[in-house]
């Protein structure tokens, strides 16, 4: 199945009456989140390269028409105005690793109608989906205050692909490394891993189990030890890595129970066997809540692994997203519908030294202090520039985020901010309300929405 197909049947269905009414002009669709989630001062933006390798090879091939005709039970003869459609449109985005907050685009699309509208899916998936799992993995860094954090989420993301995202917004969040081996290859990422329960209950017992671990891999090891007793298996560990003479860049983990309390247990083990250079790696259903309470407790942990809860975002699973039509053929639009008014017209984003946000109107000029947001990062359907690279979108963040005051960074109750609109947008929106609000068939104009 192609990307092409991979979208909701709504969208072919409005482009086959599009091309049917001959309507062709241009459209402008802007991406955007309407409301942060609880327990978040921010977003961060992410998913934009995906998207542009998407509209990079977006092409409606034979097989794709036979798959729409299939879905919709109709001759692929009468889908054949689909067939060779590329995407040809302008894409202006907020480039990837950057803070963002509510209200304001994300990315905006300008093309021809039919193909503006038959993206849309695809770039509602991808970018809501690696928005929401990077501001995620951002405030598990945070919580770390310095220490590094790996992935270990592909085993419960919600499929292989999201697996993939999870790992590679990670790193652009500032993750160290990451358990899945294709993502690592993929993106060039550290990769990190060490033992599971079942390697050490193979074993007659956790001192053959590590002995074997270790004579597989003679770099730097790192050994499971609550399989059955920590403190008992730190020590096993312990006698094992002294004989071996291994420690420098070697740890143990700790994978259950009270992570706090086990943790000083087994650095004290570690300490008086000589071992202060032998890392403690915590995981078992951390994320940056977890986190944040063990470093604020000052466990000495020096590495901490997530991944079930961040993978998924756990406790923001989903953004409320949107892709609306504000400009169709010169003419802004906008929606009045009750809790789900839309801003009109094409915009920007300019952010001010205070770091405040002003949502604005595309062509209004950039204030002196002010910085804009959005770029543009693909004309006549190809890409302005090379690809980001995750380095580059991780210097973004790390920027952004010294910028911000600890009241908007913090884990818990954080005080998110809110984009405001500027005038000539304001006046704007209210010009095309009054429009839409004028009655057209003698009926009594609406009532506005709030």
């Amino acid at each position: 199945m192609s990307d092409v197909t991979t979208t909701d049947l709504y969208e072919v269905t409005m482009v086959l009456s599009y091309l049917e009414e001959g309507m062709d002009g241009l459209a402008t669709f802007s991406l955007f989140v309407r409301t942060l989630p609880p327990e978040r001062g921010f977003l961060v933006s992410a998913g934009v390269e995906p998207v542009l390798d998407y509209l990079s090879d977006f092409e409606v091939t034979s097989t794709d028409v036979e798959d729409f005709a299939r879905a919709l039970r109709r001759p692929s003869a009468s889908l054949n105005a689909l067939h060779g459609m590329r995407f040809t449109g302008e894409v202006r985005a907020v480039p990837e690793g950057r803070v963002v907050f509510a209200g304001e685009p994300l990315l905006e699309v300008t093309a021809p109608i039919a193909e503006a509208q038959l993206v849309e899916t695809f770039l509602l998936n991808q970018v809501s989906h690696q928005t929401a799992v990077a501001s995620k993995a951002v405030r598990s860094v945070l919580a770390a205050a310095g220490r590094p954090v790996i992935d270990f989420s592909l085993r419960r993301t919600h499929g292989a692909g999201a697996g993939l995202q999870a790992a590679r917004v990670g790193a652009l969040a500032g993750f160290a490394g990451t358990s899945n081996v294709a993502a690592a290859v993929r993106w060039g990422l550290p990769a990190s891993g060490t033992m599971a329960h079942s390697y050490v209950e193979a074993f007659p017992d956790e001192e053959t189990a590590f002995r074997a671990f270790a004579r597989a891999h003679p770099g730097p090891v790192t050994f499971l030890v609550d399989t059955y007793d920590t403190v008992r298996g730190t020590r096993t560990a312990a006698r094992v890595l002294r004989e071996l003479d291994r420690g420098l860049g070697c740890g143990v983990r700790l994978d259950s129970g009270d992570l706090g309390v086990l943790a000083r247990r087994v650095r004290a083990e570690l300490d008086a066997a000589g071992l202060s250079d032998v890392r403690i790696v915590a995981s078992g259903g951390l994320d940056e809540y977890g986190v944040e309470a063990l470093s604020r407790s000052g466990a000495p942990i020096d590495v901490f692994a997530v991944g079930t809860r961040v993978g998924t975002s756990a406790d923001a699973p989903y953004l409320n997203s949107a892709y609306k039509l504000v400009e169709y053929d010169g003419r802004p639009v906008m929606k009045l519908s009750s809790a789900k008014v839309t801003l009109p017209g094409r915009k920007q984003a300019f952010r001010r030294p205070n770091g405040d946000d002003v949502i604005a109107r595309w062509d209004e000029p950039v204030p002196a202090d002010a910085e804009p947001l959005l770029r543009t990062v693909m004309r006549d359907g190809r890409r302005m520039e090379p690809p980001d690279t995750l380095r580059e979108a991780h210097a973004r963040l790390t920027a952004d985020l010294a910028a911000l005051p600890d009241d908007v960074l913090r884990v818990r109750a954080p005080r998110p901010r809110r984009a405001v609109v500027s005038e000539p947008l304001s006046r704007l929106t209210s010009e095309v309300r009054g429009r839409l609000a004028e009655p057209t068939d003698g009926a009594p104009a609406p009532s506005a929405p709030y």
